[in-house]
């Protein structure tokens, strides 16, 4: 029997399945993701709005907040409004490219992400080691070139991943994903062709960004505590580690999601599906959700913008 005959060719469309095992409480479980969409669809426009329109914020890490935000909005949407047409509307299908475009930006903008807690964590490890050195050093220019730089890194990374499925394959066991949205490996799974080159590549991407990302991270922070328990006075050591800790709360949340999802969709074959898809969504959902919370609860300023665009 000819591989053509036991396969699909070149599918132009595919189906996801949502969350295998639990396809009869999807319309339930959508309500919670709708809500976090469009909590952190709101929440981070109105810390956009607020950060364009004060020059008083117009300083490295409000303008890395403001980045951040337009991450979390881009990622909520490229995922959000496909998997509540699953979910309440049981509109299924996708065209091949717009699963690879979805998974795409899906990809790129997490690594987007990773990349600015980092300069985040960059810009606060200056400000509190070398506060008299901070304003010369992390100038506006240098904000737009992290920018640049983390957005071409992103892109340079996950373009390969996309050429590498759209150009290998050709034929396709089923063209039916268990998942929610089109996640790289649940692409790579319904190949009839070897797939060991997408999966070292899927693995090298994971490594080099997160461990790069965390490694620098984590030094950055350990500076900082040095450098705060040495202040003198207790009220300093509690100031200069406030302006921290919206930023750790933002980075452990992240990554432990992050790692969660990774380890469990490649090492977890005891784990139920639903949980694996539960868990990856919410890997892409709670950040989004939580970051203007933890900076609008967190960050004076921004708190005081907020009450005043409120009472006006």
């Amino acid at each position: 029997m000819s591989i053509s005959n036991i396969t699909v060719f070149m599918p132009s469309v595919l189906t996801l399945i949502g969350i295998p095992g639990l396809e009869s409480v999807q319309c339930w479980i959508g309500i919670p993701f709708c809500a976090m969409y469009l909590f952190a669809l709101i929440g981070n426009s109105v810390l956009l709005v607020i950060i364009i329109s004060e020059r008083s914020l117009h300083e490295p890490m409000y303008l890395f907040l403001g980045m951040l935000g337009v991450t979390d909005i881009v990622l909520g949407t490229s995922i959000v409004p496909k998997m509540l047409g699953i979910f309440w509307f049981h509109v299924p299908e996708i065209y091949f490219d717009s699963c690879l475009l979805q998974m795409g930006l899906i990809h790129m903008f997490e690594c987007i992400e990773s990349g600015i807690l980092l300069a985040m964590a960059m810009d606060r490890y200056v400000a509190i080691c070398y506060p008299l050195r901070h304003g010369a050093i992390f100038t506006h220019q240098l904000v737009t070139q992290i920018g640049a730089v983390v957005t071409l890194r992103a892109a340079i990374l996950a373009t390969p991943s996309l050429v590498l499925i759209k150009c290998r394959f050709q034929f396709y066991h089923t063209t039916i994903i268990s998942h929610s949205y089109c996640e790289h490996m649940a692409i790579v799974k319904l190949a009839a062709e070897n797939v060991q080159v997408n999966k070292i590549y899927g693995l090298f991407v994971a490594f080099a960004v997160a461990g790069f990302d965390l490694t620098f991270i984590t030094l950055s922070y350990i500076q900082i505590f040095i450098t705060v328990f040495r202040l003198p006075q207790k009220e300093a050591r509690w100031k200069a580690f406030n302006t921290c800790i919206a930023h750790i709360c933002v980075f452990l949340q992240l990554y432990f999601l992050a790692f969660f999802s990774f380890f469990t969709h490649r090492f977890g074959a005891h784990i139920p599906p639903y949980i694996h898809i539960l868990f990856s969504s919410l890997y892409l959902l709670v950040p989004p959700f939580l970051n203007p919370l933890v900076y609008g609860a967190k960050t004076k300023q921004i708190r005081i913008h907020v009450v005043k665009m409120l009472c006006s």
